[in-house]
């Protein structure tokens, strides 16, 4: 069996750490620990834990570091061979580590998994962040079995087998440690949002398998740290997606499908100024600009990432033509 550091990212979330961590520590597993990375919380987060659950190891950070920086700053603290990034706001049945431990068994070369996410609010539907496991289109829109844009699908057994897939969410994300250190981590320019597809696309040309498997069943709540449709959680998700498309793309692809997804933001620009939602415009143009203005280290980043493919990476289907042209809502419609 595998042993497994759970690394639970915090900035003034005692409320979620009150409401969910209860059941990550009541995980029945014979391997596990509990890391606590709290980024400079000022609510009381680590006395309330330290108190709690005085077996949690608090990592300490004289800052908020994000997403990204705070996990990988935690890593210091991790013993065991697998890294499981879990949200603070996820909750968890007691049994959940054995079916991502088995799946790890089930090949050497599967380098990280993912458990079937559905939503904490409807326990019955997919959860947006990762539902039954990411993809990538022809242009680098994420989609989920389950989830596609803004449908989700009520879990009626219909993703019941372990399955090969591009991205693994960052809500619950299970990563050999050995991997994680040898891609150096998370991107920390990212900060939140498309931080987790980057490292997965990065493991994919590392030659490892990343698997989503219904063995495991999490459930989320979402949005605690950015609300849906708030003017950050836009800029992040615009801007970091240009950021992953420039890293990983070869350059047979990258000269026509970056001008592509510049033009279709646009679009979504003008919508969203027509529609008078103002602050969506501005927030696509600040990610724009703020692609540009990282070109540089960008291009430093590209350059140090070897064997850039799309080999099994991003999939022949058009989520705007499909999803916004042709009506389809669900994954196994989009197929082709």
């Amino acid at each position: 069996m595998k042993g497994f550091s759970i690394i639970i990212v915090t900035w003034n979330g005692l409320h979620h750490l009150q409401q969910f961590l209860p059941s990550v520590a009541a995980t029945n597993y014979p391997d596990f620990e509990i890391i606590l990375a709290d980024n400079n919380s000022e609510d009381g987060s680590k006395e309330w834990v330290t108190e709690q659950f005085p077996t949690i190891k608090i990592a300490a950070f004289d800052d908020n570091y994000g997403y990204t920086g705070g996990n990988n700053r935690a890593m210091a603290f991790a013993e065991k061979e697998i890294i499981l990034f879990l949200n603070n706001d996820v909750e968890v049945p007691p049994n959940w580590l054995l079916g991502i431990s088995e799946t790890f068994e089930l090949d050497e070369n599967i380098g990280a998994v993912q458990p079937k996410l559905r939503s904490y609010n409807q326990k019955e539907f997919f959860e947006y962040a990762g539902a039954a496991g990411g993809f990538l289109d022809t242009l680098g829109y994420p989609f989920c079995q389950g989830r596609i844009m803004d449908s989700f699908e009520r879990d009626e057994g219909q993703y019941e087998e372990i399955t090969n897939i591009v991205w693994a969410s960052g809500a619950a994300l299970a990563i050999k440690k050995s991997i994680f250190e040898k891609l150096e981590g998370f991107d920390e320019d990212f900060q939140f949002h498309m931080e987790e597809i980057d490292l997965c696309w990065r493991t994919l040309n590392a030659g490892y398998r990343i698997v989503y498997t219904p063995k495991s069943v999490v459930y989320h709540l979402g949005g605690g740290s950015l609300p849906m449709g708030s003017p950050r959680k836009v800029f992040f998700n615009f801007r970091n997606s240009l950021f992953m498309l420039w890293k990983n793309l070869p350059l047979n692809q990258l000269w026509y499908k970056l001008p592509l997804r510049l033009m279709l933001d646009e679009i979504a620009a003008v919508r969203a100024l027509v529609s008078k939602n103002n602050t969506e415009f501005w927030a696509i143009q600040r990610a724009h600009f703020g692609f540009f203005k990282n070109l540089s280290k960008l291009q430093h980043k590209r350059k140090k990432q070897p064997g850039k493919s799309t080999n099994g990476v991003l999939s022949p289907i058009s989520i705007i033509w499909g999803y916004f042209v042709k009506g389809k809502k669900t994954y196994k419609e989009l197929l082709p």
